[in-house]
């Protein structure tokens, strides 16, 4: 008996060693328990410095977060602060390495641990990782110092260089720590960290080649750079366990072992193939978990585990595919604080999957980070819900030379190390203009180094004729390709409050009614009695110009021709603390508010953009709301993706409405009555395919309150939030499009009101008055450590008041540490199913192609009418009888359709004769564009096509409100800053030429 139970002793410690030794690796929640404070005090490294007075905050935590749209961007304190956090390694880390992980801080700290001094991070962007062990002190107390300057004008100390994104219209000065950090625990032989920056690391690397779609196959490969720091040699095993989103085990695989050395770096790689892939593809954030771990004598001494996803791109004929389906880029440029009211950019993982999960809903595929890496959290967001990224690395509006230009590829590489596992990135951004052909090529090689496998294209905006680029486009055109693809970087830069319904209502803002001066981007300076009706819509006009806005691109999608358009992004998701030109001292260009509340073109977008290419979901939708006096008369906007659209009041047929820009609905002096309005969406075959409505609301009686918060619940670990609705209904619960009520909120319990944002003073930030908009208003409520039922009450003179209750969970913290990873726990969102196996778009034009042409003057230019090179053109000598080129096609055709982009396109109307051989088949002048215009001509067969001028173009800026931020550049053809662009005499000047056929379906 007494032998059993030595044996079940023995057995039982034998377990409990092995269950302790598969914990080889601790990653630990390093954000709470820090102490705050505003100021520069140089004793504050120390280890004894008295720091009890000190605020305590849960990081992230900007120091100036109170700020965030209540001042304006150039406003934002800049100042010297101080962070300080007091903690214990648990038992069992003594012989162990120590490294932190910041994932960014603003702009340039100095990092201490015990009071010794151990390095400096400068760029304000990006990661940075510190190796702690030499100066843990294990078993004891340990105390961690930092000094941030976020000075607006910081220059990097050794070299006295202003990074060029610390930039005071689009980079928000958030400063001090307003991203995550982690604490990692290993042994002493690990897989590396992916921190270039100071530890010079590149930790991890898991990528799939070989990928076949259909059958749901492909190779995967791991890598992992490790590194021996014992002092003898260690003979290592290398394996990989792939997880599905279930943790379900779908393939384990290994590599050959490996003797590394005392100190010495080494790469270990292991590869095998896996069927029954799910592939990762937009609105389906499918994601895999990829275990690699180190075993040294049987023994497991070391485990990362990786989220990734495998997907298939291509990039080339002035297309993209995802998954071997071409995809039309559509979504938006957004700032990358991604800020929100009252908080800055430092809020919860799954907010940040909130607002870019509508993103998706929008049905956008494509988010391009504006000019500075975006925060991790964001990165790995987009993972979840399937949103196709844009990596920014740093600049401003132009390529730089010099010390600054290093500063980009060093920011670039340290971005790529860290972000390549990450699927959803399909594009590396080396800037926010052109670049040299040079200075690509380095960038390339960059990516070529650290991501050769990722399946991403690295370009920069513009690039127009640098055949180097994997991607380009410019920031207000169009632009065509049939060679690297084409998208455009920011368009409609227009702004609108979302407060603002129309002129038929309150607060009746009638449109483009506001500022006539602004501060310009490009100067700094202010602007005075400029036109700023774009800056200032209402929501009809603004929903307008944003259809007329995408037409141009969609008009230019694949299946159009050879050269085609890629697509576009939108200046910006949601209005933004960054440069601005409306009445409000924030940007309003947002498809939403601030706080994530759609405005009308939200909507117009998404009924827009529903298909990778062509739309593949029929959709509508009522343009503003029918609550209105009884003696209007207005116009009613529907968009649509149908093919006719009927309006009904009250049952009886309004009629059909007027189509222009394809997908907006005009029904002209339609009589207020109240009731319902409906749209009703017909395809080709008369048959209904959509349907929408709008009721009218009762009179204001009654609150309404609801919270949007953590899936998995809201936790009181003093930075997780919930985002508080408030509506105010009728007494069916409609509610009131035209209510402005000011409501009162009372908060009892462990929280911490963070507000929202209203018009009005200070914007109402941080405010517990805060009126509703259009009925509707949010509000931020951030945890306290402390948990506990948390009570919200509203009230407003006239209204029901309302109350809502809620409850925040615990989380552990223990001396300073915690398990719990926010983002861990949060799921990938499987929205718009897997990639499907059909084509994207139907073939609705074909090219006929030029072999020649003969020009009235300069001859030998003539080809470059035709060369798909946006940046060159064929241009006269300013005579009428040297106005005309023909163009011989490479077979007879009935061309009945002619695109062409014209020198000074934006600026120019040109009188035209277009004549098949003899016969003429077109006249008229030309419209004034973003880029291309389209001529219907009659169709005549011919294999001879001339186009003359018949007089001197009109000029005349037809744009007048879009404005640049960029400087001038000499051979810019849009002519916008030409000198002397407006004096033409008798020009024809043309950039491409395109002659088509279409193939009526």
């Amino acid at each position: 008996m007494r032998n059993k139970i030595l044996l079940f002793l023995l057995t039982f410690i034998g377990i409990s060693q092995i269950a302790a030794a598969s914990a080889v690796r601790d990653k630990y929640n390093f954000n709470a328990e820090w102490l705050l404070y505003v100021g520069d005090i140089p004793e504050a490294k120390e280890v004894r410095f008295q720091d009890a007075n000190w605020k305590k905050v849960t990081l992230p935590r900007p120091f100036n977060e109170d700020e965030a749209f209540r001042l304006s961007i150039e406003q934002l304190t800049d100042t010297v602060v101080w962070y300080r956090k007091h903690f214990r390694l648990p038992a069992g880390s003594k012989n162990k390495k120590v490294f932190v992980e910041f994932e960014g801080v603003r702009q340039g700290a100095d990092f201490y641990i015990n009071g010794e001094y151990i390095g400096l991070h400068e760029n304000g962007a990006m990661a940075v990782g510190f190796d702690l062990t030499p100066y843990i002190k294990y078993g004891q107390e340990n105390v961690m110092a930092v000094r941030i300057d976020n000075n607006w004008n910081y220059k990097e100390r050794a070299t006295g260089t202003k990074y060029q994104w610390s930039d005071r219209n689009f980079n928000a000065n958030y400063g001090g720590i307003p991203k995550n950090v982690w604490l990692h625990v290993t042994d002493k032989v690990y897989q590396t960290l992916p921190l270039y920056s100071n530890l010079k690391t590149t930790g991890v690397y898991i990528y799939a080649e070989d990928i076949r779609v259909k059958s749901r196959k492909a190779v995967v490969h791991a890598e992992s750079e490790i590194k021996n720091e014992y002092n003898r040699d260690k003979k290592v095993a290398y394996k990989v366990e792939v997880l599905d989103r279930d943790g379900k085990s779908i393939k384990s695989f290994e590599g050959t072992q490996t003797v590394v050395k005392p100190g010495e770096t080494a790469t270990l790689e292991a590869s095998a193939e896996i069927d029954g892939l799910h592939f990762w593809s937009w609105g389906y954030g499918y994601l895999y978990t990829v275990k690699t771990s180190l075993w040294v004598d049987g023994r497991k001494v070391d485990e990362v585990a990786t989220r990734t996803g495998f997907r298939k791109t291509r990039f080339g004929r002035g297309m993209i595919w995802l998954n071997d389906r071409v995809i039309q880029m559509k979504g938006f440029a957004q700032r990358t604080s991604n800020e929100w009211p009252g908080v800055g950019m430092s809020v919860p993982a799954w907010l940040s999957d909130y607002s870019n999960g509508l993103m998706v809903e929008d049905n956008a595929n494509l988010v391009r980070w504006m000019h500075i890496t975006p925060w991790k959290q964001d990165i790995e967001s987009c993972d979840r819900v399937g949103l196709i990224q844009a990596m920014q690395a740093g600049d401003a509006e132009k390529d730089r030379e010099g010390r600054q230009w290093e500063q980009r590829t060093e920011l670039m590489r340290d971005a790529i190390i860290y972000n390549r596992n990450n699927p959803s990135i399909l594009f590396y951004e080396c800037g926010n203009e052109s670049i040299s052909r040079e200075h690509m090529i380095e960038m390339k090689a960059i990516r070529d180094k650290y991501d050769p496998h990722g399946g991403r294209a690295i370009g920069s905006r513009e690039m127009l004729d640098i055949r180097e680029a994997e991607y380009g486009g410019e920031m207000l055109y169009i632009n065509k390709s049939k060679h690297h693809p084409m998208w455009a970087m920011e368009y409609c830069r227009d702004e609108g409050l979302r407060k603002y319904w129309d002129e038929y209502s309150y607060p009746y803002h009638k449109n483009g009614e506001g500022n006539n001066s602004f501060r310009s981007a490009m100067t700094n300076k202010v602007q005075k009695k400029v036109d700023a009706r774009a800056y200032n819509h209402n929501q009809d006009s603004f929903t307008i110009e944003n259809v007329i806005r995408w037409f141009d691109y969609w008009r230019e999608r694949p299946g159009t021709g050879d050269r085609v358009s890629s697509g576009g992004v939108k200046i910006i998701f949601s209005d933004t603390n960054t440069h601005y030109r409306g009445v409000e001292n924030y940007r309003r260009s947002g498809v939403t508010d601030a706080m994530r509340i759609p405005k009308d073109p939200f909507y117009a977008h998404q009924v827009m953009w529903d298909g990778w290419v062509d739309i593949e979901n029929p959709r509508i939708h009522i343009v503003g709301h029918w609550n209105y006096k009884e003696d209007v008369v207005k116009p009613v906007y529907v968009v649509s993706s149908a093919e006719k659209v009927e309006l009904f009041l009250n049952g009886k047929s309004l009629g059909n409405g007027q189509r222009d820009y394809h997908f907006l609905y005009t029904f002209k002096d339609v009589a207020f009555v109240p009731g319902k309005l409906e749209a009703v969406g017909y395809d080709k075959n008369g048959k209904e395919c959509c349907r929408a409505e709008l009721q009218t609301a009762g009179k204001p009686e009654q609150i309404k309150l609801s919270v949007i918060q953590n899936p998995k619940g809201w936790k009181a670990d003093g930075a997780d939030m919930v985002l508080l609705q408030v509506e105010v209904m009728d007494k069916d619960g409609r509610r009131c499009p035209l209510a402005n009520d000011l409501i009162h909120f009372d908060v009892e319990g462990p929280a911490e009101w963070r507000g929202g944002i209203a018009q009005g003073k200070d914007n109402y930030i941080l405010s517990k008055d805060l009126p509703v908009e259009c009925g509707v208003n949010r509000a931020l409520i951030r945890s306290l450590t402390t948990p506990g039922t948390v009570r919200i009450t509203a009230k407003a003179d006239g209204l029901q008041s309302a109350e809502i209750s809620l409850s925040s969970a615990p989380v552990e913290v223990k001396n300073g540490l915690s398990d719990y990873i926010p983002g861990d726990e949060l799921e990938g969102r499987l929205t718009r199913g897997e990639t499907p196996l059909t084509p994207s778009y139907k073939d609705t034009k074909v090219d006929v192609n030029i072999l020649s042409a003969v020009a009235g003057t300069n001859q030998d230019e003539a080809i470059k009418s035709f060369d798909d090179n946006e940046l060159s053109e064929w241009k006269n000598d300013g005579r009428l009888n040297t106005a005309w080129i023909t163009y011989r096609l490479e077979r007879a055709a009935r061309v009945d359709e002619i695109c062409m982009k014209l020198t000074g396109w934006r600026l120019r109307s040109y009188p035209l004769e277009i004549y098949a051989g003899d016969e003429l088949i077109w006249s008229g002048e030309t419209a004034k564009s973003l880029g291309y215009i389209h001529l219907n001509v009659k169709p005549v067969l011919t294999n001879e096509i001339t186009i003359r001028l018949k007089g001197a173009s009109k000029e005349g800026d037809g744009f007048g409100q879009i404005v640049e931020v960029a400087a001038p550049a000499a051979g810019e053809l849009d002519l916008f800053k030409a000198k002397n662009g407006d004096k033409t005499n008798h020009e024809l000047r043309i950039v491409e030429i395109e002659f088509k056929e279409n193939l009526w379906q």
